[in-house]
């Protein structure tokens, strides 16, 4: 009768012992060609590494998608840009409703929205658009929107310039700047941007600061945004520092996504930054800090618990 209890209380024994059974998650990341496909192989693999049963499947993706993508349970984990992510929080387009089950994980680098001006345009501030001829991206993508914004805090909409393109690629922006048929060119990106830098390699060019009155309102509306600096030397001729509208591109999660798991995941991430940044070189010297800065999406109880233990928040 003692061995029948002993074995039973090794069975018993061995099934709380055994191991918890795989977390199996989709990743969405970006567009083909883009740099956040690579980034999320390097994510995925430091995450399965270290966070044992964590299974991940990565997909393609993009920043709006990403996060209807999260908030409809197509995936557990995404990237995406902070202005954006904001948007569905608050239930305005593109999306259909409010996100309800999107959750900040960590942010990961900051994208600068420079407008940069042909030097001889007399172009120094955003009231000294009216009458400009402008290139800016598509309509809807993120630098449009906010040209489209600042235009309108200015008391301008693009019937107050001499001439709108609209352009996919920033090569043909630049090239419409070189050839003298733009004066000013709006984009959304990583700094120095090598668009700049060609343009700046053939034509003398500058870039027009944000004010405080409408960098305060564009926050007022959108918290995903956040004032930036482009340092001085960064592009030719720059010999002042450039006060830019800024915003993070970003780690979001399913809100129902085990705690420890996200626990995990922003630890992973926040120890070994030099894996991301040899992928993504913005990403280095991030802190946890940088990390846990608030841009108006909630963050998970995961996320929480590691910034609050690590004095990050």
């Amino acid at each position: 009768m003692k061995a029948r209890m002993s074995l039973l209380a090794l069975a018993a024994g061995a099934v709380f012992a055994a191991p918890v059974a795989a977390q199996q998650v989709t990743f969405m990341t970006g567009p083909q060609g883009g740099s956040w496909i690579p980034l999320g192989g390097a994510l995925k693999g430091m995450w399965e590494k270290n966070i044992p049963g964590l299974e991940i499947t990565q997909t393609p993706g993009a920043g709006i998608a990403n996060v209807r993508g999260v908030d409809e349970g197509k995936a557990q984990i995404g990237v995406s840009n902070s202005n954006t992510a904001v948007l569905g929080v608050q239930g305005e387009k593109p999306y259909p409703k409010k996100t309800t089950n999107v959750c900040q994980l960590a942010n990961l680098y900051p994208q600068y929205f420079q407008v940069v001006a042909a030097a001889d345009s007399g172009i120094n501030s955003y009231k000294d658009l009216k009458g400009k001829r402008l290139v800016t991206q598509p309509k809807g993508n993120t630098a449009e929107l906010l040209t489209d914004q600042i235009l309108r805090l200015n008391g301008m909409t693009y019937e107050s310039l001499a001439r709108v393109n609209f352009q996919a690629a920033y090569t043909d922006a630049v090239a419409m700047m070189k050839d003298g048929h733009a004066d000013v060119f709006t984009l959304g990106t990583t700094a120095p941007a090598s668009a700049v830098m060609d343009l700046a390699s053939a034509r003398d060019v500058k870039l027009v600061p944000v004010d405080d009155k409408t960098f305060n309102a564009v926050k007022k509306a959108n918290p995903g945004h956040n004032k930036l600096i482009i340092k001085a030397g960064t592009y030719p001729k720059q010999d002042k520092d450039m006060p830019v509208i800024g915003y993070s591109t970003h780690i979001i999660v399913a809100c129902d996504l085990p705690e420890d798991v996200v626990y995990k995941m922003t630890k992973t991430m926040a120890t070994h930054v030099d894996d991301m940044a040899a992928v993504v070189k913005a990403i280095a010297g991030s802190t946890p800090k940088d990390m846990a800065l608030d841009i108006g999406v909630p963050f998970h109880k995961g996320a929480l618990k590691y910034y609050k233990e690590v004095g990050a928040m």
